[in-house]
């Protein structure tokens, strides 16, 4: 896993109905067009949405059908059928408007940029259904209604003060790139935006097509970017992830005091990464303290430890965003915060001052404090609580100072002995290879072995565990960008480090 991961300079993701819907609408002279079409349709469900459970439907359901509607306007529908592509949309159509307008739906998960998103596909899908050519009899039926409504919440206020921005002709802000698609025309070459690393635009292959603008732009490094990435036709919601790919890869094994042989030159690029103001996840993607203080654990634990010093950015006094201006607030990466200073501090690096001790003491504080009433934490970067319960409880199991961080440890403990299923596995909508895994690393990191209920809590876990390793069913993607996305390598190093009997080392 680790030769495979110093090999490849992308990082291994899913693939993602939002993004790949996108490139059929942007860059339909792309190679693999065809091949897009259809497992666009294969991945449309019985009840005609695209995507995960509840909510998370809505923005890669909203993406396909835009898609579709597109390819039917061009009357390009690839080796299917014309009546194959407007069934699908019909149904997504069925499926988004049912969504949208009941009243009782639950809000939107907290994805990046689903403000601006959702409004945009909801304006554009409108404005294929009232275009002048019906593109199908079987979408007949939908001209004359009243448009899709907004979620509860939601409106398209943020996306028109963008729009405004940029026909102003005022930059593009950083963090808003990895989602330019959804300004539409006003993307193609927008001021201040330029393909970096391997030519991508915000590490997305949307934003990317949405700069390039279309085929009357065939050569430099943005259309050799989306050739790479579209080669096997889906594409990847992020792309490239090396950065946070080797540093989430290396720390979670390294945690577990794994043996593992590191190449030098990946330790090398992985530090080459850590700048004055952090580490991004990779090219085109600003820096966060999230990948920030995951990379600086990772080079710690492999005996490279840096000056903490970047992290500084994004303290606000109370807690440390993931990147300045944040919408809302964050768990694991105030856990991964908590993990880098806490070495950091324990280790008695040149930073490990004052401030930095009552740093670590102010964070897990604030961690502790958000502790859900059962035990578990929740967070924007992940649909499962057992992944932001199993940052949170080991970051604070190994750097809390006080009776606080024990206490909130356990209440964690019982809450996922209580969480497990009859089968041993955990999960929120079903027993998965990668909660399991989250799991078991938690039980075994809070150290509390010894105990017979947790020991049999783990054991079972393990077998089930290994059972499920390597079956065909990955079960549902959790983590969150536009869509949801699996990071396969990040979650086959949980999986192995959860397989693997060394319960001693767990911590500092």
């Amino acid at each position: 896993m680790i030769a495979a991961m110093a090999r490849d300079p992308s990082g291994r993701t899913s693939p993602s109905v939002y993004e790949t819907g996108r490139l059929l609408s942007l860059a339909p002279w792309l190679a693999g067009h065809d091949v897009r079409i259809g497992w666009l349709l294969a991945q449309q469900r019985a009840d005609g949405g695209w995507g995960g459970p509840e909510g998370y439907a809505v923005v890669p359901s909203l993406s396909a059908v835009e898609a579709l509607l597109t390819l039917l306007g061009r009357g390009d529908h690839g080796p299917a059928t014309a009546a194959d592509l407007a069934g699908a949309a019909e149904r997504g159509l069925r499926f988004v408007a049912a969504w949208l307008g009941d009243p009782a739906a639950p809000a939107l998960p907290d994805l990046p940029a689903t403000d601006l998103i959702v409004p945009s596909l909801v304006e554009s899908i409108d404005g294929r259904l009232t275009e002048p050519k019906s593109p199908s009899a079987d979408l007949a039926a939908w001209r004359g209604r009243p448009r899709l409504p907004l979620p509860s919440g939601l409106d398209a206020g943020r996306l028109d003060r963008v729009r405004g921005l940029l026909a102003d002709g005022g930059p593009v802000p950083e963090k808003l790139t990895h989602a330019l698609e959804v300004v539409g025309g006003q993307a193609r070459r927008a001021v201040g935006v330029s393909p970096v690393g391997p030519g991508a635009v915000g590490a997305s292959p949307a934003a990317t097509a949405a700069w390039l603008g279309g085929p009357d732009e065939p050569g430099g490094r943005a259309a050799a970017y989306l050739r790479a990435v579209g080669r096997g036709g889906a594409v990847p919601c992020a792309s490239p992830i090396a950065v946070f790919e080797r540093a989430w890869v290396l720390s979670i094994l390294a945690r577990v005091g794994m043996p593992m042989a590191v190449p030098a030159e990946l330790v090398a690029e992985l530090r080459a990464a850590v700048g004055p103001a952090g580490a991004a996840t990779g090219p085109g993607l600003p820096a966060d303290a999230d990948t920030t203080s995951v990379t600086l654990y990772a080079l710690a634990r492999l005996g490279r430890p840096v000056d903490p010093s970047s992290l500084w950015t994004y303290d606000t006094g109370a807690h440390f965003c993931t990147w300045p201006g944040e919408d809302g607030t964050s768990i694991t990466t105030n856990a991964h915060v908590l993990d880098a200073l806490g070495h950091h501090l324990a280790r008695g690096g040149p930073a490990a001052d004052a401030r930095l001790a009552a740093t670590v003491d102010r964070v897990a504080a604030w961690l502790i404090a958000r502790q859900e009433a059962d035990g578990r934490w929740c967070d924007r970067w992940h649909a499962s609580p057992y992944y932001a319960t199993y940052c949170a409880a080991l970051a604070l199991g190994d750097h809390a100072r006080d009776a606080a961080g024990r206490a909130a440890v356990g209440r964690a403990v019982d809450w996922l002995l209580t969480a497990q299923r009859s089968d041993g596995s955990w999960g929120r909508w079903a027993g998965t290879a990668e909660e399991t895994a989250y799991s078991v690393l938690t039980l075994v990191g809070a150290g509390m072995s010894a105990d017979a209920e947790v020991a049999a809590a783990i054991a079972r876990g393990r077998r089930r565990l290994s059972e499920l390793d390597g079956t065909d069913d990955d079960g549902p993607l959790l983590w969150h960008d536009k869509d949801l996305y699996r990071p396969e390598l990040i979650v086959r190093s949980a999986v192995c480090a959860a397989l693997w009997g060394g319960e001693g080392a767990t911590g500092v």
